[in-house]
């Protein structure tokens, strides 16, 4: 056994299980060849001797830690926010842990972030890409990576991602057909690529109407909330204002929707790209395009988990997965002008 005062090794542990090292540790990695027997025997004597892994030492015997990076644009956004909970939950049910990081669109704090991981090492990495390309040339050791809610492109990867044109064409064209014409798309700049392509389907949507794109009512000015009110007050003064918006994020919506109550303005038509708490429960309730973050999380997180079992799956390499999302019609979107 081991010295007093010393903390019981695997030995100790195997020893007290009257079975090998090589079986103890067998049922610390979970190894599906154990029997139940052995397994309950080892699980025993680990619960007798208060026996506790040496996470350090696991990692150098595996060449890998049971962690798992996670890089986003920011923990503070709600939507990242809700879809890294749900990263965590999945992972942790398999019994991962995880280490979760802002990039702040900030391509060299993503790099190096990511690096860190790759260094700490991290079983793999989930990442939200400020570009394609944001990987190009960092020494990856083989280590798994999953892009989420946008596309990536690095070897051995995949993306799990909603198809924002799509929905962004099918948001417009849903205020088309309650009769609106002047509808304003608010928005960041669109150096993102799920931004550029609400963009592009929103202006594929207006000339599939045939009706012209009015640039005024193009706001890619808006970062956050407290610009919103600013965007909204200008495009009221319009001499021609919008009677329909869309927002393209749930940050923003959550400023346009008390900005056009502010205004007394309710009766402007809204689609609002993801859903957010109280949506339901405003007047009018908001139509939003629901392309669920817990959703995008769940099936970022399984698809990485599907990587790093035995034998790694690689039948989905290099694929793109589009998580299904809807658009739900609650009142505020079903305005007419």
């Amino acid at each position: 056994m081991s010295t007093p005062g010393g903390a019981p090794t695997l030995r100790d542990v195997a020893q007290l299980a009257s079975v090998s090292t090589k079986t103890a540790s067998r049922v610390l990695n979970d190894d599906p060849r154990v029997s139940p027997a052995t397994r309950a025997s080892v699980v025993e004597a680990m619960q007798t001797l208060d026996y506790q892994p040496d996470p350090t030492a696991r990692s150098l015997r595996a060449g890998t830690d049971r962690l798992v990076g996670v890089v986003v644009d920011s923990v503070g956004d709600i939507f990242f926010a809700q879809l890294v909970a749900r990263v965590e939950a999945t992972l942790d049910d398999a019994g991962y842990r995880v280490l979760i990081a802002s990039s702040n669109r900030d391509a060299q704090r993503e790099r190096d972030t990511v690096q860190h991981f790759v260094q700490r090492r991290c079983a793999g990495v989930i990442l939200t890409p400020s570009s394609r390309q944001s990987l190009a040339g960092l020494r990856m050791r083989d280590v798994p990576v999953v892009f989420v809610d946008r596309v990536g492109d690095l070897p051995g990867a995949q993306s799990v991602v909603a198809d924002d044109f799509a929905l962004s064409r099918t948001a417009t064209s849903h205020l088309i057909a309650h009769g609106h014409r002047r509808i304003a798309l608010l928005s960041d700049l669109p150096v993102i690529e799920t931004t550029r392509h609400r963009h592009e389907g929103f202006r594929a949507a207006m000339a599939e109407a045939g009706l012209p794109v009015d640039e005024d009512l193009v706001r890619s000015d808006c970062p956050g909330p407290s610009d919103v009110v600013r965007v909204i007050s200008g495009l009221l003064a319009l001499d021609e204002p919008p009677t329909a918006l869309i927002s393209t994020n749930t940050r923003l919506s959550l400023g346009v929707v008390p900005a056009l109550h502010q205004h007394g303005r309710t009766d402007i038509a809204l689609v609002a790209y993801g859903d957010f708490a109280m949506a339901e429960s405003l007047s009018p309730a908001v139509t939003v395009v629901d392309h669920s973050p817990e959703a995008v999380g769940t099936a970022a997180a399984e698809a990485l988990l599907r990587r790093l079992r035995p034998g790694g799956d690689t039948a989905d390499h290099d694929l793109i997965t589009l998580v299904p999302a809807r658009l739900i019609a609650r009142g505020s979107g079903e305005l007419t002008p």
